[in-house]
């Protein structure tokens, strides 16, 4: 074998290693969460993640989930335009709008954690965000008469599994 054909399939080696190694990385890291299959389907529409540590893979999800949030509040405020003359409802769709801005802003202040390295505070920070959605929920359990909507159920749950996922991969970096 000469030389050139040698050091070509030596390359080659070390690239597809690399590149395993990196679509590797996202595997290992995700099978250690909560939803594995949510975390790789995010990370793989990514193509910054072959590039990233598991700190970045959080980053990751962390601009994903605030992607949510931040929709959702959006969503919630156009409900209020559209909805019925229904003033509880709206009182209530507001509340819920609120509590999607203030996830988002957890989410925006767990980014300032990451890179501080200061997880634990980005741990709490991903908590709460993961939680504020939960008072939209019991804001529509207070008024019997009102349906807690599919649509805000379906993002809800979307948003608090990307949390659990991160919250995977935080358990790994700093504690």
């Amino acid at each position: 074998m000469s030389s050139s054909v040698y050091m070509f399939l030596l390359i080659s080696l070390i690239l597809t290693s690399l590149t395993n190694g990196d679509a590797g990385l996202i595997q290992t890291t995700c099978k250690t969460t909560k939803y594995a299959d949510l975390c790789v389907s995010i990370l793989h529409s990514d193509p910054t993640s072959l590039n990233s540590d598991t700190k970045g893979l959080a980053l990751i999800l962390i601009r994903v989930a605030t992607a949510n949030a931040t929709a959702t509040s959006t969503f919630l405020s156009s409900q209020l335009l559209t909805t019925t003359n229904d003033t509880t409802l709206k009182t209530v769709l507001k509340e819920c709008s609120h509590m999607y801005a203030f996830s988002g802003d957890a989410l925006r202040a767990s980014v300032q954690d990451f890179a501080s390295e200061s997880y634990d505070y980005a741990y709490m920070h991903v908590m709460a965000a993961a939680d504020y959605p939960n008072a939209c929920r019991n804001a529509f359990r207070r008024y019997p008469k009102l349906i807690y909507p599919q649509a805000i159920a379906s993002r809800e749950d979307e948003l608090k599994h990307i949390c659990d996922v991160v919250l995977g991969m935080t358990d790994h970096l700093g504690f």
